[in-house]
């Protein structure tokens, strides 16, 4: 298994030199598409030559791992397929397309509320029948796009796991191109936001914390990548945050623990819950 898991760290760490180079969206997206179908055919290749040992080991292959980068090939796809049928000249034919693609993905959410709200929840009570190859009739394969799909390497459910990421990943991108085409439509809304949380702590600690919860994957589902995560912390504590890559390279260089804001925070929730229970 950790030959797989290192596949998939090489695929994210490829993803996030990919994101600075700040490319135009179409050669984003291929460039992208390239290193998911690299990881993938990597990750099949794996299977094939490779047995699962129990279920939860197959289980956590398919859900956490073939995850990332299939989603990301979802997302990247869809987004090519966005950026060459949206109209090319016309502000509100613009923002009618992406109203419509919208609907859409709300339209995707509202099929599949039941597997989406297991998902939300956290239920893994399923994960034998929907994450492992496992034959039962109430859950058969049923491929939802022709991205990418093998019957010996697929499961009943993770495509549509996937689709999911992908989706709330294409809403973050969706929106962030209707801020830019309506941007005075916007100013409500920053007016109503409370400027009351100011990150006091240093960057790099926030920082490290931003890192903590994008390998967690405790975010749309896995599906939220740095720079929406670091965005949302930028306008949550009205904080800008720089050199986000280059400060993760120096948290890893450190000596000793190169996990000392995480450390801190154990160690002061700890000593609080004692406290409490004097």
């Amino acid at each position: 298994m950790k030959n797989a898991e290192k596949i998939v760290e090489e695929f994210k760490k490829d993803v996030e030199a990919l994101n600075v180079k700040k490319l135009n969206p179409i050669k984003h997206a291929l460039q992208g598409i390239i290193l998911c179908n690299k990881a993938l055919s990597r990750l099949k290749i794996w299977v094939e030559k490779n047995d699962f040992e129990s279920i939860p080991l197959e289980i956590y292959f398919f859900k956490n791992l073939k995850s990332v980068p299939m989603s990301h090939l979802i997302y990247f796809t869809e987004m090519r397929t966005y950026e060459l049928q949206k109209p090319k000249a016309g502000v509100q034919y613009q923002v009618n397309f992406l109203e419509k693609e919208l609907k859409k993905i709300n339209k995707f959410f509202y099929r599949n509320s039941d597997f989406v709200h297991y998902l939300e929840l956290g239920y893994t009570y399923l994960d034998h029948l929907y994450f492992s190859r496992t034959k039962n009739p109430e859950y058969p394969v049923n491929p939802l796009a022709n991205y990418y799909q093998f019957p010996e390497f697929s499961t009943s459910h993770d495509m549509l796991l996937c689709k999911v990421r992908a989706m709330n990943k294409l809403i973050h991108y969706i929106r962030g191109i209707l801020e830019d085409l309506r941007p005075g439509q916007n100013l409500t809304r920053q007016q109503k936001k409370h400027k009351v949380l100011v990150w006091t702590g240093t960057k790099t600690a926030l920082i490290e914390l931003i890192y903590a919860l994008y390998s967690d994957e405790t975010l749309n589902h896995g599906a939220a990548d740095l720079k929406t995560i670091t965005s949302g912390f930028e306008d949550f504590f009205n904080i800008k945050l720089d050199q986000i890559y280059k400060t993760y390279s120096e948290i890893k260089e450190r000596r000793g623990s190169r996990t000392k804001f995480l450390d801190e925070l154990t160690v002061h929730l700890q000593y609080k819950m004692d406290k409490d229970d004097q």
